[in-house]
């Protein structure tokens, strides 16, 4: 686990040692173009679109451990490819290599997190994961933006060869884990059965398919507005200036630094559905604030502050989130199938990435009424969507605490399985 949670920081790490700089890279140092510039951003999306189906069934047939392996090697070739393209078509291409491969990396990775992991230290484990996420992520968009000079291409491409050392590193890392084989909650839906028809059995899964609906809106009226629709409107609407939107974007970062741990020991009784739903009611808050700060009647100073409060809040409900909706997906899988349902969200996710910010971004720039209303509705319907989840699942998956004795019972039905639940 220790390994595995290391892989995650480096993986983050260097996701934000480079991402934040292509649009600078490829339109200004390479000369080739805002349009190109912006394909290079959509190419990232649109290569996990077309890789994640079949990520999940590799996972189910090969193990996590090997496909993590081919995505590690892929993003190291597309990275130092993308260091060196000249040419639109060459840029293009080592962009889809590298999205491909960092699109690939998050469900094996949380495989092998369910993997290693029991019901009673999973929700934690994932917890672990988004801390070191986030902050591999400012980490590395703090050295790269120290890293790189915008007169000089070969800062730039010791900016990608550092990234790709770093995914090659992480290859010899995750060579030396030997993955157990983790007990599972008696309760799932199709625990015992053939993974043959695995996607058309995941969406037989009405519990899978609600938490995948709710999945989308969380990722679409959240994530998919951070970087978009919200600075715009912050920018727009409440007139915040450049360096009070980083201290937003800082703000955020800094509460899930601070809280998550925090959060963890509140939310590990509750039951995952009412967490939530509590989700949905803090981010209409942080929604609300943002009407202030855009369309209220305050001083700039107060306008600024309820913007840095947005993002803080966003941040807060991040932190409930992380312990709560991936150890669902996990405990919803029959057994074997984790890696398929871990794929099929990152898939959700993903469109939901996409989506996001083509609704988002003209709405927050220019419509600033309806984008505040629309996505309080939409915080709102998160609400409702998990208290409708909940009707969906059993106890012990909405309260995994209450399987722990059977998940030990279970773990404990050979030798072998008895030593690697123990550990």
């Amino acid at each position: 686990m220790r390994r595995i949670h290391v892989g995650n920081a480096l993986s983050a790490f260097g996701l934000g040692f480079t991402v934040p700089y292509l649009y600078v890279y490829v339109a200004q140092v390479r000369g080739l173009g805002a349009m190109t510039a912006g394909l290079v951003l959509a190419v990232f999306a649109v290569a996990a679109l077309v890789v994640l189906p079949f990520a999940g069934r590799a996972i189910v047939r090969r193990g996590p451990l090997p496909v993590l392996l081919a995505a590690l090697v892929t993003a190291a070739l597309g990275s130092l490819s993308l260091g060196l393209a000249g040419s639109a078509v060459s840029v293009l291409l080592a962009a889809a290599a590298l999205g491909a491969g960092q699109a690939v990396m998050q469900p094996a990775l949380a495989t092998m997190i369910v993997d290693c992991s029991t019901a009673e230290t999973r929700s934690r484990a994932f917890a672990t994961q988004f801390f070191l996420q986030n902050l591999g992520l400012g980490v590395g968009g703090l050295i790269g933006g120290h890293l790189v000079d915008a007169t000089s291409v070969s800062s730039f491409t010791l900016l990608f060869a550092i990234e790709a050392a770093m995914f090659l590193l992480l290859v010899v890392v995750m060579s030396t884990v030997r993955m157990p084989r983790a007990p599972r909650i008696e309760g799932a839906p199709g625990a015992v059965g053939s993974t043959k028809g695995s996607w058309k059995q995941l969406l037989q899964n009405r519990a899978m398919v609600q938490l995948c609906v709710l999945g989308f809106v969380l990722f679409f009226a959240c994530y998919g507005q951070f970087e978009s629709g919200l600075s715009a409107y912050g920018v727009e609407a409440a007139g915040v200036s450049t360096s009070a939107l980083g201290t937003a974007l800082a703000a955020n970062t800094a509460m899930i630094v601070v809280a998550q741990f925090a959060v963890l020991k509140f939310v590990e009784r509750r039951r995952r559905s009412r967490v939530i739903a509590a989700v949905g009611l803090i981010w209409a808050v942080a929604w609300v604030a943002a009407a202030y700060a855009g369309l209220g009647h305050g001083s700039q100073e107060m306008a600024t502050a309820a913007f840095v409060s947005t993002y803080a809040l966003f941040g807060l409900g991040e932190a409930m989130l992380s312990p709560t909706v991936a150890p669902l997906v996990a405990d919803l899988a029959p057994e074997g199938m984790a890696g398929q349902y871990n794929s099929a969200f990152a898939l959700v996710k993903q469109l939901a990435l996409a989506v996001g910010p083509a609704v988002g971004g003209p709405m927050g720039a220019a419509l600033h009424g309806p984008y505040v209303v629309t996505f309080l509705l939409f915080s709102l319907g998160i609400t409702y969507l998990a208290v409708r989840l909940g009707r969906q699942l059993t106890a012990v998956q909405d309260q995994p605490w209450l399987g722990r004795s059977r998940v030990v019972a279970q773990g404990t039905a050979s030798a072998a399985g008895s030593s690697r639940a123990h550990a």
